[in-house]
């Protein structure tokens, strides 16, 4: 048999959220680490979220009290790591007498605010929805509510800056590459490798961590000698996206009977985003997709607490995502834990399986899995990700505000509004592919409205972005934004310039 074409310490299988923090962590602890995602990074469920990085309050109820300390804890961390795709929300929380007493809402929101410690998020209070801005679009029954806090995430941009700064401290990030079979071999993993042209190469590795997520189990059972002793139970969560149902900055978090909770939330300046809805799957998580009677649901929902109604003929955009939870006793999919665990099997070399997690604690998970794995290796681990700042990230006390005046300072005749987009988008990194740049004329062709040769080439070089699809709704959200023809433009330009 031919020897692997080369060696790493950890191949990491799965380029979500998980995946690509346990190779940023593992990277910047002196490991040579390769990647490896089937499609784009984010592709599936990372890209697929509420945008949330919250505690949970709703898990409250479920007397998960570790789970919501460590997601609350995780909002000031990860708010100082990448201040540029994320910032501080305040959600309003009418109240239902019929669903919940006031006592219990204000009981749980005083454990909310003080299970971890806050320095940027303010505290919870009580509103008079009359006089609240936020009151004004709501139906006139909502007499009082809540206003507590959470933060606001592009959660595939956050995916990506996770691989970034991997791949910056050393890690190969191979996006369009399957794993198809593993194999213990002399004390190491042999891996199979289908990369994006169907080209079949090997790799040695000492460890392997199986992020795949909802495809966990799958890959177990098809590309490793291993089977699982834990299974994962997949949720889908639907979201609609609307023309913007009001103009104040709050969002919406909605009590309804049959014990689920909806959000309503700013979206892109223009729109509003609603969801999530908990519905349980057993297709192929990748075919996921909206059905009508998710998209009425959330929409009667919608309408059951503003004065405006929200039908199905409004929708502008929607998406789904299925979630690997972790499978437990619960009829009920909302109930089902957001935590995560990880089996071990370390007969041989080392191969640690993820299972389950939300966005909101995967720095904490990965963490985790390196605490687990590393010793496997003989490797004593290191725990140095919580001040580490993400590419981008590195502001002045995380100061979005200030960095924003100082990149208008820099570049004054930029137009305003791109520098806006740009600055939420790539952070201190506009400056790399903006250069020193005077015009928009200096960017090279205006491939699509706003959308500079310069943009596309840096989202090319450092992004792995290979697609339409991969630039307008993972790397951004232009597809929001911009007309059909868009897509045509970019994919052409990006056919005419391939990268390298």
């Amino acid at each position: 048999m031919s020897r692997p074409d080369r060696d790493c310490d950890l191949l990491v299988v799965g380029g979500g959220i998980n995946g690509a923090g346990i190779a940023r962590d593992a990277a910047g602890q002196g490991l040579s680490v390769v990647l490896v995602e089937k499609d784009d990074l984010a592709a599936h469920t990372s890209s697929s979220s509420t945008k949330l990085i919250h505690g949970g309050l709703r898990y409250l109820e479920q007397y998960e009290f570790r789970l919501v300390r460590k997601a609350l804890a995780e909002r000031e961390v990860l708010l100082e790591a990448a201040p540029h795709i994320m910032w501080p929300l305040r959600f309003v929380l009418p109240h239902e007498p019929h669903l919940r007493p006031a006592w219990m809402i204000r009981a749980g929101l005083f454990l909310y605010d003080h299970l971890a410690r806050r320095r940027r998020l303010p505290g919870s209070k009580a509103i008079d929805l009359a006089r609240h801005p936020a009151g004004a679009p709501l139906r006139t029954d909502h007499r009082t509510g809540f206003v507590y806090s959470d933060v606001w995430v592009d959660d595939a941009r956050l995916v990506v800056l996770n691989a970034m700064d991997a791949a910056e401290r050393g890690a190969r990030i191979l996006t369009r590459t399957r794993c198809t079979r593993i194999a213990r071999e002399h004390g190491a993993w042999t891996a199979t490798l289908s990369g994006p042209e169907g080209a079949s190469t090997r790799l040695r590795a000492a460890a392997v961590v199986n992020a795949a997520g909802p495809w966990v189990g799958t890959f177990l059972d098809q590309s490793t000698p291993v089977r699982s002793r834990s299974a994962v139970r997949l949720v889908k969560g639907s979201h609609i996206v609307v023309p913007r149902l009001f103009d104040h900055p709050y969002a919406y978090i909605f009590q309804n009977a049959d014990r689920r909770i909806i959000f309503a939330i700013p979206y892109e300046h223009e729109f509003t985003l609603i969801g999530t809805t908990d519905v349980e799957y057993h297709g192929d998580a990748a075919r996921a997709s909206i059905d009508a009677d998710e998209t009425a649901y959330l929409c009667d929902l919608a309408t059951r607490h503003f004065k405006r109604s929200v039908t199905p003929a409004e929708v502008i955009w929607s998406y789904c995502g299925v979630r690997p939870l972790l499978e437990d006793e619960s009829s009920d999919p909302s109930s089902v834990t957001r935590d995560y665990s990880f089996e071990l099997d370390s007969d041989g070399a080392p191969l640690l399986s993820v299972f389950g997690g939300k966005i909101t604690t995967y720095r904490r998970l990965a963490e985790d899995a390196l605490l687990k794995l590393l010793p496997a290796l003989g490797r004593r681990p290191s725990q140095w990700t919580a001040g580490a700042p993400l590419p981008g990230g590195d502001l002045p006390d995380a100061d979005f505000e200030a960095f924003r005046v100082r990149l208008a300072t820099r570049y004054p005749d930029l137009p305003s509004r791109l520098m806006d987009r740009w600055a939420r988008t790539y952070g201190t990194r506009t400056n790399q592919w903006l250069g020193s740049a005077r015009s928009v004329a200096e960017l090279g062709a205006e491939v699509a409205s706003g959308v500079y040769e310069a943009e596309l080439r840096y989202l090319q070089a450092h992004e792995w972005a290979c697609t339409a699809e991969d630039i307008l709704w993972r790397r951004t959200k232009l597809g929001l934004h911009l007309p059909p023809d868009a897509r045509d433009a970019i994919a052409a330009w990006l056919v005419a310039h391939p990268l390298g």
